[in-house]
This record gives structure tokens, C-alpha cells and sequence, in this order.
């Protein structure tokens, strides 16, 4: 709530606007009210002819048209107000997802993120579209109005100024139970979202294992009850908005009453005031009802705005960059790990404490068994993760000292399953390049190995990709991401399983590339396969997150006997 009102009143201009409009409004209500009772007095009561009211009757019919225009300035500045409010939230949102794309993947499910993202963020706008200018002219408007009608006849105002409390009263109340049937539907809808989008990824991997109709049972289900959240929501609304009728209906009965008393028993009143009280009257208490439609709607923008936040808070370890120069140099800078550690969460896989050093034109592999560790490394070195301890040293300084466009610009990272998007071969090798020619592009993807493949289609550079590479084998795909890192040359190269997919042939042309790029980059290769790395300058070994071996092929052949396991396993043989 509080952060809403410091969103809210941070755009002093709207909320200026928002407060001129409300008094314009007020003293729009009271000459509309003025005019009328003005005209049916001269009509009815006066026996004025109709030419001397027709000044009134413009007057009345000016009236209404600036009400208009500020009903509809009011309504626009509250659409702005949520617009600049909803831009913020998806900002501050897709910043977070962006700054660390590895811890924003592994925590929830991608659909119940989208389902904050999208849906969450839109329920945020009827509080800045509806509740925060209906409030400013609640504040404003049924004063002047009150004081109208004191300016008339006191008991009046006194009826409207004791019956009036109770509709905010009465809001307050409705209000707790609406944020909270509010909390259980947007919780309820990002469950559905979440489990949907999981069903749709995994859908063959369902129809194999005959697991389908199961889950179809599951949506269907999270259906229901996102349907029935739906409906307590609508059920305390429609509750709120009769209990609000009745209270109006009855203080306007009170009014109604009092008046009729002093007009036609005592004759205490003239007929001005008590018509333009009656007008007056229903005006005033309107204001209040729409105030308790608009607290409704805001009370259920407040537990969308609270998921929001909850997840701009949940710790995910953010990555924050440095101002730091990285100089361009023909010489690619020195990586250092001093004591980095990692853990992904309180009880998920530990990367062990570890310091090794990286020079420059250096090959480096990094092998070890499934969940050893080799990927989380990577991603260190990357910079896509924040080490717990210690740290990643560019040059001597700390990674995260420098500005983070400048060491990706110097960076090329493949990994297991890189990412196509829908578009040309061309394009999607280009991505490696902010400025490539087509020769550039040709030449990389012959360096990657897939230049004669893509020359036997029938469009060539130009062949149509599917999103996420649809149309490409697993092997294509990888050298296609390869292709974008021989078209960047960049300093530092990060290959995560460069061979998977690729046969024997391909495989030697990507061994010669690799020689090719570690003369102007440092090449850090995580590798299954010992016989590709089997040249490299330093291997490291890793097990269960810890570092048990470092050194050349040979040494730790000679030195570790699990690495000598290892490769007496892949070469058919028996371990020693």
C-alpha cells in the first residue's frame, strides 16, 4: 500500500492535475445544481417566460459540457498515471530477470513468471487508473458540495456530515476480505499459468509415458478453482456495492424526509434551497459509492502490487556491474578464481571454494562427471552467477568492478543448448556481430563446420529457421551458435560440451577452429569427450563441486587416478 501511494505521488504533475480537475468538478456540480433549480423556480413557481431562461438553460448546458471534459481529463490522467506505474513494474521486473538469467530460470516456473509479469502488473492498473483519482476527488468534491448545502440549510449538512462516515466505514471493512479473496485468485492464477505452460513443454514427453490424460485432469482442476476464486472475489464485490446502495439510498431518505418536514409543515425552508439540497444530495453520496467501487477495485490492486513486489524482493542474487573501463587489447585479458564458491540455494549442489588462473591464448578444459560442477564454473567465469565467497579477477580487478557491456562485448559463451530465433541461418549468425558482412558470415560458419550444409539448401544463407531453431538437427543448432563465435572473435571463449552432436568429421574441423581462435582468445572448454581436450594446456578436474585435479593430460594421467579411470573407461579399457 505504502509503495502504490509513493509510485502514486511521485508523478507530481498528475496528481496536481488530478487535485485542479476535483475542484473544478466541485464547483462544476454546484453551478449544474445552481442552474437547474434556477430554471424549474423561474418555470414553475415565477411563471418567467421561456426567453428569460434561456441564458440559464446555456449556462446549464456549459456547465454540463466542462463536467464532461474534466470526467474525461480525470480518466485520462488516472490511464497515464497506471500506464507510467505498470511501465515501471515490468521494467523493474524484466531488469531483474535480466541482470542474473541463471537464478531467474532455476527459481519458479517460467508460466507463473510470466503470469507476475503480465497479468499481476495489468490488476496493478485500476489502482492508479480508478482508485487513487477517485479518492483525490472524494477528498475534494463531497466537501465543497457540504459546503454548499450548510451555506442552506444547517441540518441538512449535519444529516450528510453524520450518515456519511459510515460508507468509508463500511469500505474499510469490506476491504480486508476483498484483498484477501484478491491474494487467493492471483495465487490461484499463477499456479494455473505455471502448471499450463509446464504441460505445453513437456507435452510429447506426457503422450509417452501416457501421463496426458492425468494432467489434463491437473489443469482442469487448477481451472476450477482459479474459476471459483474468480467468483468469491465477484460475490464480496456485489455484496459491497448493495450494502453501499442501501446505506446511500437511506441517508438520501433521511434528507429527503427532513426537508419535506420544514418545506411543507413549518415552512422553514424556501424552495430553492430544499430543491437544491434534494440535487445536491444524491450527487454527494454518489461520489462516496463510487469511492467504495474504486477502494474495492484498489484493495485488489493491493495484492497484486504485494505479489509483484514479492518477487522484486525474493533474493536471487542480482548482479551488480561496475563503471570500471575494460581496455581493448589485441591481448586477451588474464581471468583469475580467487577462493570462489557457489551455491545455488540452502541445501542445492555446493561449488567447493577453488582458485585457479587462466593466461592469456591459453586452452583450458574443464571435465568431470554429470553434476560435478563444470557448468556452474562457466557461468562464474561468465559472470552470469555472483560467487558466494570469493572472487572472478579480470586483469587483476574483480569482474563485476568493470561495466558489464564491455566484458560481454570480449565474451562468447556456447552453451549446451543455445538458442535459435526465428529468422534466416544468416541472421542468427550475424547475432554474433554487430556489423557483418555476408563474406564475414560465410567464413564463420565454414570455421564452425556447417557451411556445406547450409549451401545444399535450396535458399542457402536464407533458409527460414523456426523459433528456438525449429527445423535444425541438435548438431546443426550447435554450430550455428559456433558460427556466432568465430563471427565475434572474441577474447575469452566459454564452450559447454562444443562436441555434442556432431560426428567424427565435424568434430576435427571444430578441433583445428579451436587451435585457430586460442591465437587471439583464451579458450576454457567443458568437455565429456577426454580426447578433444587432450592437448589443452590445463585441465581441471572436478568432483562432487570440488577441485581434485589440475594440470596437462599427462600429469594428471600420471597423478589422479580417477581422471586415469576416467580415460580408460572412454578409450573401452580396464581402469588401473
Amino acid at each position: 500500500m505504502k509503495h502504490l501511494k509513493q509510485i502514486a505521488f511521485s508523478q507530481r504533475s498528475i496528481i496536481i492535475t488530478l487535485i485542479c480537475t476535483s475542484l473544478l468538478m466541485g464547483a462544476a456540480i454546484i453551478g449544474q445544481a445552481y442552474y437547474f433549480v434556477t430554471v424549474i423556480e423561474g418555470v414553475f413557481l415565477n411563471n418567467v417566460s421561456f426567453e428569460s431562461v434561456i441564458p440559464l438553460l446555456f449556462g446549464l448546458l456549459a456547465v454540463l459540457a466542462v463536467r464532461a471534459a474534466l470526467t474525461y481529463f480525470s480518466g485520462r490522467s488516472g490511464v497515464k498515471l497506471a500506464s507510467i506505474a505498470k511501465s515501471d513494474y515490468r521494467k523493474s521486473l524484466l531488469s531483474k530477470y535480466s541482470k542474473n538469467p541463471v537464478q531467474a530460470s532455476m527459481q519458479g516456473q517460467s508460466g507463473r513468471k510470466v503470469s507476475v509479469l503480465m497479468d499481476a502488473v495489468d490488476d496493478v492498473d485500476s489502482y492508479f487508473s480508478s482508485y487513487i483519482p477517485q479518492m483525490i476527488q472524494t477528498a475534494v468534491v463531497p466537501v465543497i458540495i457540504l459546503a454548499a448545502v450548510f451555506t442552506q440549510h444547517i441540518y441538512s449538512g449535519l444529516i450528510m456530515l453524520i450518515t456519511a462516515p459510515f460508507i468509508p466505514f463500511f469500505m474499510a471493512l469490506i476491504g480486508v476480505m476483498t484483498k484477501k479473496k484478491s491474494e487467493e485468485q492471483l495465487e490461484k492464477l499463477a499456479a494455473f499459468s505455471g502448471s499450463f505452460l509446464d504441460t505445453l513443454q513437456g507435452l510429447t514427453t506426457l503422450k509417452l509415458f501416457g501421463r496426458a490424460r492425468k494432467q489434463r485432469e491437473l489443469i482442469e482442476e487448477s481451472s476450477l478453482g482459479f474459476r471459483d476464486a474468480t467468483m468469491e472475489v465477484l460475490k464480496v464485490a456485489f455484496v459491497s456495492s448493495l450494502m453501499l446502495e442501501f446505506i446511500s439510498m437511506l441517508s438520501i431518505g433521511l434528507i429527503a424526509m427532513e426537508i419535506a418536514i420544514r418545506l411543507v409543515v413549518y415552512e422553514s425552508i424556501t424552495f430553492f434551497s430544499a430543491f437544491f439540497i434534494l440535487i445536491l444530495a444524491p450527487e454527494f453520496y454518489q461520489l462516496l459509492k463510487d469511492a467504495g467501487s474504486a477502494f474495492h477495485a484498489g484493495r485488489g490492486s493491493m495484492a497484486a502490487a504485494q505479489k509483484v513486489t514479492e518477487e522484486l524482493e525474493a533474493d536471487s542474487m542480482r548482479i551488480k556491474w561496475g563503471h570500471t573501463s575494460l581496455e581493448k587489447s589485441d591481448v586477451p585479458p588474464v581471468v583469475k578464481l580467487e577462493e570462489t564458491s557457489f551455491r545455488y540455494n540452502d541445501k542445492g549442489f555446493v561449488l567447493h571454494p577453488l582458485s585457479v588462473s587462466f593466461p592469456p591464448h591459453s586452452q583450458i578444459a574443464i571435465v568431470g562427471r554429470t553434476g560435478s560442477g563444470k557448468s556452474t564454473l562457466l557461468h562464474m567465469i561468465a559472470g552470469l552467477v555472483v560467487p558466494e565467497e570469493g572472487q572472478v579477477k579480470v586483469n587483476g580487478k574483480s569482474l563485476f568492478e568493470y561495466e558489464e557491456h564491455q566484458w560481454f562485448d570480449r565474451l562468447s559463451f556456447i552453451s549446451q543448448h543455445p538458442y535459435l530465433f526465428s529468422g534466416t541461418i544468416a541472421d542468427n549468425i550475424a547475432v554474433g556481430s554487430k556489423e557483418a558482412t555476408r563474406e564475414e558470415v560465410v567464413e564463420a560458419a565454414e570455421k564452425a563446420g556447417i557451411a556445406e550444409f547450409i549451401e545444399s539448401l535450396e535458399n542457402g544463407y536464407e533458409t527460414a529457421i523456426g523459433e528456438a531453431g525449429r527445423g535444425l538437427s541438435g548438431g546443426e543448432k550447435q554450430r550455428v551458435a559456433l558460427a556466432r563465435a568465430f563471427l565475434k572473435r572474441p577474447s575469452v571463449i566459454l564452450f559447454d560440451e562444443p562436441t555434442t552432436g556432431l560426428d567424427l568429421q565435424t568434430e576435427k574441423i571444430l578441433q583445428r577452429s579451436l587451435e585457430e581462435l586460442s591465437r587471439s582468445s583464451t579458450v576454457i572448454t567443458v568437455a565429456h569427450r577426454l580426447h578433444t581436450i587432450q592437448s589443452a594446456d590445463q585441465i581441471l578436474l572436478l568432483e562432487e563441486g570440488r577441485l581434485i585435479g589440475k594440470g596437462t593430460h599427462e600429469e594428471l594421467v600420471q597423478r589422479v587416478t580417477y581422471y586415469r579411470d576416467m580415460v580408460a573407461v572412454q578409450q573401452g579399457g580396464e581402469a588401473r
